[in-house]
């Protein structure tokens, strides 16, 4: 890979740390999620009218794997309510190639190789690290952070295939941002009632701001899978676990303690192995 492609990958895993950060300093967790999802669905506006429509084929995918990523995000939040970013981060963002891999494994009888064995040994070590100890995460924010990741596993094998049907990545990804900002906002005012935004309060503009910096991660993310090869550049992408525990301690005052951080360090390693595998 080249340099240009490597510091894509790693910006928009610094990135993608920090829009964690974002949502997991809100006063109202599913009111920031909901409106960064829709901060990025009313960027996506002009966009769809000047790209040509998805072709039919491709909508039953959309649709689909907007709704998982709603499922995603209430699930997050959920995560977060119960733990720190430094704690469910890693185990959210581990437990995605591990859970892609296991799932390749029982459903498509995929061998693995022995990066991929190490790989989910490893994560699994890290994520058991995480839960151990007398600053381990909690019991909820383990088991929310692990459906978090399944609905993540989940939109991504949709969209691997949605995205080959649309032909475009870019008009896919533009009707996905359409599409998921309006299901988030309708599963907001279904769960909590009216969606309100007050234009001077910071928190909107924190909401907003982290929404920005998703739609940049995503970006980075598509620029590189267009300089170089996707495997390398997702392993690269999971050291984003890292960064998390760093932007906890350093801006939301979390531990950060030997262990947590070695166990992040496992947890990116074995993501980097099963990317590469």
């Amino acid at each position: 890979m080249s340099a240009t492609v490597i510091a894509l990958a790693l910006f928009a895993a610094v990135l993608h740390a920090t829009w964690n950060a974002f949502l997991r300093s809100g006063a109202d967790r599913l009111w920031t999620v909901t409106v960064m999802g829709l901060a990025m669905a009313l960027i996506a506006i002009p966009f769809a009218a000047i790209f040509p429509l998805p072709p039919s084929g491709a909508w039953p995918y959309l649709i689909l794997s907007s709704c998982l990523q709603v499922g995603y995000s209430v699930f997050l939040v959920s995560a977060y309510r119960h733990g720190e970013l430094g704690q469910v981060y890693p185990i959210v963002r581990g437990s995605v190639p591990l859970l892609v891999t296991l799932g390749g494994l029982v459903f498509a009888g995929e061998h693995l190789t022995l990066l991929a064995m190490v790989g989910v040994v490893l994560v699994a070590l890290g994520i058991m690290s995480l839960s151990l100890g007398r600053t381990r995460a909690s019991t909820p924010s383990i088991l929310f952070a692990l459906l978090t990741g399944l609905f993540i596993a989940s939109y991504a094998t949709v969209d691997a295939i949605g995205v080959r049907i649309s032909g475009n990545a870019s008009t896919y990804a533009i009707w996905i941002f359409l599409i998921y900002g309006a299901l988030m906002s309708a599963t907001y005012v279904a769960m909590r009632g009216k969606l309100t935004l007050e234009l001077r309060s910071p928190e909107t503009w924190k909401a907003i701001g982290g929404g920005m910096v998703s739609l940049i991660a995503y970006g980075a993310v598509i620029a590189a899978f267009a300089l170089g090869p996707a495997g390398p550049i997702t392993a690269l992408r999971e050291t984003s676990v890292v960064f998390a525990v760093l932007i906890g301690r350093v801006f939301l005052g979390e531990a950060l303690t030997l262990r947590r951080v070695t166990a992040c360090a496992i947890v990116a390693l074995g993501a980097v192995f099963l990317g590469s595998s």
